[in-house]
Order: structure tokens, then sequence, then C-alpha cells
């Protein structure tokens, strides 16, 4: 068989093209046809790909990872956030809230859409930025979801900044405290007066996909309300796991 005049990263821009270019999520059969590939290089290669956020793995199928959302709108139409949009408008709705979706990245996690009520637009919506673990929620509910062998590149940040891993306060407890409960509470620690609590969409295997993350003011995340909102957040978190697991196109079949 004749070698495939290609480079590796012809191999490589070709696959995130053709998954930008989907107008549903792909499976890696259709994309290895579609870019001329053996299904086992394309594997290797949206291997790679996934791990640095070009491309989302959502079980057997694949999206625009946040790389992609920074670079097109195109993109973004049949993104993470397009399927995920109706969830967090349902649930801003619901609970008068900020809602946030964020996705892990190689230190950090990233906001990819926003839906903040007016009432609320005096609070940093925060959209497109990329937030440490010891400071917000959405990253504190990832990272707690991963393996403890993996969480090492997101507490760097935290150590550089001079934030206790560990005693009573330090964030080996909070990831604990998260892994137990299944929700993050933040009070404060990016703006005063500002609480925020996110719960992580775990795929079918139990990795972290993203995380939905509820912004207000501190007052109204005491009980018995924020027993209510965390009743809410799971139901969203879940609904959006549904919505991932089985996503389908608008106007067309799964």
């Amino acid at each position: 068989m004749p070698q495939d005049p290609r480079s590796a990263v012809d191999k490589a821009l070709d696959l995130i093209e053709a998954v930008a270019a989907c107008d549903r999520p792909a499976r890696l059969t259709d994309l290895a046809q579609q870019v001329d590939l053996h299904r086992a290089t394309a594997y290797r290669i949206l291997l790679d790909l996934v791990r640095r956020g070009w491309v989302l793995r959502v079980g057997e199928l694949y999206l625009p990872g946040a790389a992609v959302l920074q670079l097109s709108a195109a993109a973004a139409r049949h993104s993470l956030a397009a399927l995920a949009r109706p969830v967090l408008e349902e649930l801003a709705r619901s609970t008068d809230l900020m809602v946030n979706l964020q996705v892990p990245e190689s230190d950090r996690a990233r906001v990819v859409d926003v839906v903040r009520p007016e009432r609320l637009a005096m609070i940093t919506h925060l959209r497109d930025e990329a937030l440490p673990v010891h400071r917000f929620a959405g990253p504190l509910a990832l990272v707690a979801a991963l393996p403890p062998q993996e969480r090492g590149p997101y507490l760097r940040p935290a150590v550089d900044a001079g934030h206790p891993l560990d005693g009573p306060d330090g964030l080996l407890a909070d990831l604990a405290r998260v892994e137990r409960t299944g929700f993050a509470l933040e009070r404060g620690r990016h703006e005063k007066l500002v609480a925020s609590i996110s719960r992580a969409v775990l795929s079918d295997r139990g990795a972290p996909l993203c995380a939905l993350t509820l912004v207000g003011p501190d007052a109204e995340f005491e009980e018995p309300r924020l027993d209510r909102l965390k009743h809410r957040l799971a139901a969203a978190a879940d609904e959006l796991s549904l919505v991932l697991r089985s996503p389908v196109a608008p106007g067309g079949p799964a």
C-alpha cells in the first residue's frame, strides 16, 4: 500500500476540520472515511486532539473542543455549547441565577457559554476565561471528578499562587468534600458577595466532560434555598448528560 504523503500535521488538521464541519456529532468510522485515514490511525490522532482540547469526545461521538470554539463561530453552532444551551437557559430561568458552562483544559477550566439574567449584569460573566481550581467552583467540580493521579496539572496554579493544598482549609480538603458530595461551593473567592455552586457532567465512563455552574449574590446561597439549588443543578446536570450521550442534530436523526 502506498504511504500516505500527508504529514502528521495534515492528518490532524484534516480531522479537526472534519469534526468542525459536521452538522452533528460524528463517529470515528465516519470521520476516518471522510479524511481517508485508516480507522486506527484516525483514532490515535483523535486521542491527541482530545487531550489538547481541539476535539471533545462524548461516548463514541466527537464534537469540536474548547480550542476550536475560540476560533470558529461556525463550529460553535454545532458544539457542546449549542447542545447544552437549552439546559443552561432553563436552569437560569428556574433559579433566576447566572449559569455558565465550563470545559476542562490542560490546567484550568474554560467558560464556553453563559446565560446571565439582566438583574445580575453587575456580576462578571467570565465568558472565554480560563479559571483556576482554587478560586472557582467550576474547575473544582471538574478536578474532583478526576482520579487523584490526574489532578497534578490543575493543582500547580494553586501552588504557584500560594494557595494551601493541605489542612482543613486547603485545596485537597476542598476536593475531597466535592468528591464526597458531588457539589463544589465557592463563596467570595473571586468576587466579594458573590457565590457559585457547580456540578460536573460525566461521561458514561465517569470522566468529567463539562461543568454546570450557578452564580449569584452570596446571600441567595443560604439554606434552605441552597438545598433547592442543588436539586435543580443536579437535575440539569443529569439532563445534559443524557443530551450528550444521545445527541440529536436539529432537523435530523441521531
